[in-house]
């Protein structure tokens, strides 16, 4: 190593290092609603939502102990929709992000070791900014893949919220009342939806309020509009007593020609990104129909 670059490594070490204290040092504004969840204790916690696993395993350990010790800044505030409609929790996100920090930290430094022991020198700068670039990116991976997930879960929600609500019209065109449907239709899936939905109406029943502000309060920590929706009609058929059979059959089409369009759409788009390699296939297939004339004319001239 020579001397120059050795000065830069030690001053970028001595640069991390008084980024770090001025980081840890700088007052942070605290996210209300984290401060508050974190204070109140368990019976008071919204029931339903993800909690700790009894034997957490290394990733939510890991996530586990960022959330004690690395400032919120670092970490980022959790997606709680997010999260919430795919069964994980916070400490779990925090893991992954943090396990994917340290793999990208070790990988630049065992490929740049691989190639040392081959006879590769590579300069020290190349691995150094390969560890930054790379740990970045992948700490922040974990977002973009729990927000695909999320998409996915979402998408399949409301495909058994469309089934959901056939069984709610079904339920009040044989004249069950409005809270009786809503029970009947939730024990009738074994999805984690219905189970959700079956959690909320049961809790309403033992604390005395309207199943549909359970079903409006699930749909906001969801990010599920198509429940809200439900919620409303149904808040509406038990205020005026009015029939929403058509309004619910109305409904439950409207979501599955929402998910259908969303489909066909999908479908275009990955057509189109197959435009590219079936055109470059054709040229290819052309290009080998055309070599051997074209050789044999070389040859001839």
């Amino acid at each position: 190593m020579t001397t120059l670059q050795l000065s830069l490594a030690l001053g970028l070490v001595v640069g991390l290092g008084v980024a770090g204290i001025a980081y840890a040092l700088v007052p942070a504004q605290p996210d209300l609603g984290d401060v508050l969840a974190r204070l109140s204790p368990p019976a008071r916690r919204r029931p339903g939502a993800p909690t700790a696993s009894v034997n957490p395993d290394l990733e939510e350990r890991l996530g586990l102990w960022a959330e004690r010790t690395l400032p919120t800044r670092l970490l980022g505030v959790p997606p709680a929709r997010d999260l919430a409609v795919v069964r994980k929790t916070p400490a779990q996100f925090y893991g992954k992000k943090v396990l994917y920090g340290l793999l990208g930290m070790v990988l630049p430094t065992a490929v740049t070791g691989f190639f040392a022991l081959i006879g590769l020198l590579i300069p020290f700068v190349v691995p150094v900014g390969a560890t930054l670039l790379l740990s970045a990116v992948l700490f922040m991976t974990p977002s973009r893949d729990i927000g695909q997930e999320a998409k996915r879960a979402r998408t399949e929600s409301a495909r058994a919220l469309s089934a959901f609500i056939e069984l709610c019209a079904l339920e009040r065109n044989s004249g069950a009342g409005t809270v009786v449907s809503l029970s009947n239709a939730a024990v009738v899936g074994d999805s984690w939806i219905f189970r959700r939905i079956s959690e909320e109406l049961a809790r309403s029943r033992y604390n005395g309020q309207p199943p549909w502000d359970c079903l409006e309060q699930l749909s906001e920590d969801l990010g599920l509009p198509e429940l809200a929706e439900i919620a409303d009609t149904m808040r509406l058929a038990n205020d005026e007593g009015s029939q929403v059979y058509r309004q619910l059959r109305a409904r439950s089409a409207s979501v599955r020609s929402a998910l259908l369009s969303a489909e066909l759409a999908e479908a275009g788009q990955v057509e189109e990104r197959m435009y590219l390699p079936g055109s470059l296939l054709g040229v290819i297939f052309l290009a080998l129909l055309m070599a051997p004339p074209l050789l044999r004319l070389l040859s001839a001239s």
